[in-house]
C-alpha cells in the first residue's frame, strides 16, 4: 500500500493579477490536506479511482478525457513509461473545502500523482509533480496561472510569477492567518472567466489595476522579509480594495473582512477566486481568539489558523 498527501493553500496577495503575469505570494495550509492511497486490486481488474467525498468512482480505462483525475493519472503513468495501467485501487480523501480558493483540486491531483509515482517506485521532485498537476488545473480554472499546483506541490511559501521558476522563501518571522470559510462555493474558473471578459472589454483599465496589485505584492514581500506585520496588514487591506475594483468580492466576504478588522486583525482580504470561498485575516497572539470568535459570529462556516514561516512549512 502507498500513501501520499498534499496541503491546501491560500494566496496571501496577488490573486487574479497573477493570471496576467504579475507576481503573487502563496503558502500551503497543512491544517487541511488531501490524501491518496493505492492498494493492489484483483489481477486483470485494471486501475480504479474512488473519491467517496465527492461521490466519484471510475475505472481508468473507461474514463473520458474530461475527467481531471483520470487525466492526471494517465499523465503520471505516461511520464513513468507505463503503457498499461496497473491493477490498483486508488482512494482519495480530502478535508479541503471544494470551490473555496484553497486549492482543493490541485491538492487532490498532487496527492494522486505522488501516490502513483510511489507505487511505481519513483520519488518525484516537486517541479515534476507540479508540471503534471498543472494539466488538470485547466479543468478547474480554465486559464490557470499555475500558482495552485506550484505551492501545493512544493509545500512551502512561494513567490510566483507565471512562466518563471517559483522562488520558495521563508519570512523573517512567522505570521499567523485566520482563514474563514464563507460557506459559499465559488468555482475559480467562473471568476477568472468573468475577469477575463471584463479585461477584454477594457484592457487599459484592468492592466492598470493589475499593475497596482503587482506593486502591493512587492510591498508584501518587503514586509515579510523585514518582519513588519503592521505593513503587511496594510498591504493586504490595499489588495482587498483592488480586488473589489475587479468585482470579485461579495457582501458575505465584506462582512467577514469587516468583522475581522473590527476585532483587531492587522489586515484582511479575500483569498482565491472570490465571490465566495475563503477570506484570510492577519492575526497575532493578542487578537487571534477575538478575531476567530468574530468570524464565527459573522457567519463563517469554519475558521482555522495557520502559520506561514513556522516549522510546518
Amino acid at each position: 500500500m502507498f500513501l501520499a498527501t498534499a496541503p491546501g493553500k491560500v494566496i496571501l496577495v496577488g490573486e487574479h493579477a497573477v493570471v496576467y503575469g504579475r507576481p503573487a505570494i502563496a503558502a500551503p495550509v497543512w491544517q487541511t490536506v488531501a490524501t491518496a492511497t493505492i492498494a493492489p486490486a484483483a489481477p486483470g481488474s485494471g486501475c480504479h479511482i474512488i473519491a467517496p467525498d465527492v461521490g466519484l468512482a471510475l475505472r481508468l480505462a473507461d474514463a473520458g478525457d474530461d475527467e481531471p483525475l483520470a487525466v492526471v493519472t494517465r499523465l503520471a503513468l505516461a511520464r513513468l513509461g507505463i503503457t498499461r495501467a496497473p491493477d490498483w485501487q486508488i482512494t482519495l480523501h480530502s478535508d479541503i473545502p471544494i470551490a473555496s480558493g484553497m486549492g482543493s483540486g490541485a491538492a487532490l491531483s498532487t496527492a494522486l500523482v505522488r501516490a502513483v509515482m510511489l507505487g511505481a517506485g519513483h520519488a518525484a521532485e516537486p517541479a515534476e509533480v507540479s508540471d503534471l498537476v498543472y494539466e488538470s488545473e485547466r479543468f478547474y480554472h480554465g486559464t490557470p496561472s499555475g500558482i495552485d499546483n506550484t505551492v501545493v506541490a512544493y509545500g512551502m511559501p512561494i513567490w510566483f510569477v507565471k512562466g518563471q521558476p517559483p522562488e520558495p522563501f521563508v519570512p523573517a518571522h512567522p505570521i499567523s492567518l485566520a482563514i474563514a470559510d464563507s460557506g459559499i462555493r465559488s468555482p475559480t474558473k467562473e471568476t477568472v472567466g468573468d475577469v477575463r471578459r471584463a479585461w477584454s472589454e477594457d484592457p487599459a483599465r484592468y492592466e492598470d489595476i493589475f499593475d497596482e496589485i503587482g506593486r502591493t505584492v512587492l510591498a508584501a514581500r518587503h514586509a515579510l522579509e523585514a518582519g513588519d506585520s503592521l505593513e503587511l496588514g496594510r498591504v493586504m487591506d490595499a489588495n482587498q480594495t483592488l480586488l473589489e475594483r475587479l468585482d470579485v468580492s461579495s457582501p458575505v466576504l465584506a462582512t467577514l473582512i469587516g468583522a475581522a478588522r473590527k476585532a483587531g486583525a492587522l489586515g484582511a482580504k479575500l483569498s482565491g477566486g472570490g465571490r465566495g470561498g475563503n477570506m484570510i485575516a492577519l492575526v497575532d497572539d493578542r487578537v487571534m481568539r477575538p478575531v476567530c470568535d468574530a468570524l464565527a459570529a459573522a457567519g463563517a462556516r469554519r475558521v482555522i489558523v495557520t502559520q506561514i514561516g513556522g516549522t510546518q512549512d
